[in-house]
């Protein structure tokens, strides 16, 4: 069964209650990252760009744009996530659960595939260079 972007969002949601859209976004990206490694396969086929704060994902930044926090999305279904999916969020958020937004957006600093994908760019400059899966798989994969 393919997942959207939304569902992640809302399972992630169902399991945290009502986050900041900065921590949303950086723990989609992870559980994407983990489900590249453990499940060869991403959770989504949307696009992750290297924005200053770290990885977005733009269909989601639109639909929450101008939100500081975020409860639910209306265009996803938190029940479509089962299986494997599930299991790789669950792990993903029982070891984040208790790190701050602040922290999830500097260790994203520190990882190559957003390192690498900001290339030429200043630390502030916006930008819309995409991190590949690939790019993501053999980051994750060799840790």
């Amino acid at each position: 069964m393919n997942t959207s972007v939304f569902d992640i969002a809302n399972y992630i949601l169902s399991q945290t209650g009502q986050i900041t859209t900065m921590r949303l976004q950086k723990l989609i990206y992870y559980c994407n990252a983990w489900s590249l490694v453990w499940d060869e396969n991403p959770l989504f086929n949307d696009r992750i760009e290297a924005w200053v704060n770290g990885p977005v994902v733009p269909t989601l930044y639109n639909a929450h744009k101008g939100m500081f926090e975020v409860k639910k999305f209306h265009n996803g279904e938190a029940t479509k996530i089962s299986g494997n999916k599930k299991e790789t969020i669950d792990k993903v958020l029982d070891s984040l659960k208790d790190k701050s937004t602040k922290w999830l957006i500097d260790l994203t600093h520190l990882e190559s595939p957003w390192i690498d994908a900001r290339q030429g760019m200043n630390s502030n400059e916006r930008g819309n260079n995409i991190i590949s899966n690939q790019a993501i798989y053999e980051y994750y994969s060799s840790l």
